[in-house]
């Protein structure tokens, strides 16, 4: 901490309390408010990109399972931004779910947080039955964002 900050007890007994009264989320919802109107933007998306990253985590604390895929032992956490890339939701399990499986966690919010987002953008990992089950639960599209075969290395993508 630094040296002009109180005993670290007291910023962290300050930070739970806010937490536990939601003033992190609403101070997040308020800038990001702000940002969409400068930007001449509607002050709620209607639509989103979803992805996935895997991180490695320590033997203590918290959930974490095998993520096959990436040979990872650790947690995943499932990002959905807007279209501007400002954070909407993030849901964090074990590195074992499946991305189809761990979008709806995600996606499952949104209808509530969110109830004007009807496009979803994703990567070819959300393809399959999730795309029917984001349509007729959450009741928007999903599209999927497929990379060209013919790519070789990183490239980035539109809407990913």
């Amino acid at each position: 901490m630094p040296h002009d900050f109180p005993a670290w007890q007291t910023v962290y007994s300050y930070f739970r309390r806010w937490e536990r009264k939601g003033v992190w989320q609403k101070i997040h919802s308020i800038l990001r408010t702000q940002l969409r109107q400068l930007e001449e933007r509607d002050v709620e998306p209607s639509a989103g990109i979803i992805d996935s990253q895997t991180v490695k985590t320590t033997e203590k604390g918290g959930v974490k399972g095998y993520d096959a895929g990436k040979k990872i032992n650790g947690r995943k956490r499932h990002i959905l931004v807007d279209t501007m890339g400002l954070l909407l939701m993030v849901v964090v399990h074990a590195a074992s779910i499946q991305d189809r499986d761990g979008a709806k966690l995600v996606l499952d919010k949104i209808q509530y947080s969110f109830p004007n987002t009807n496009l979803i953008w994703a990567d070819a990992g959300y393809a399959g039955k999730l795309v029917d089950w984001v349509r007729y639960f959450i009741g928007c599209a999903m599209e999927i964002v497929k990379r060209s075969d013919d790519t070789s290395g990183f490239k980035v993508l539109p809407r990913r």
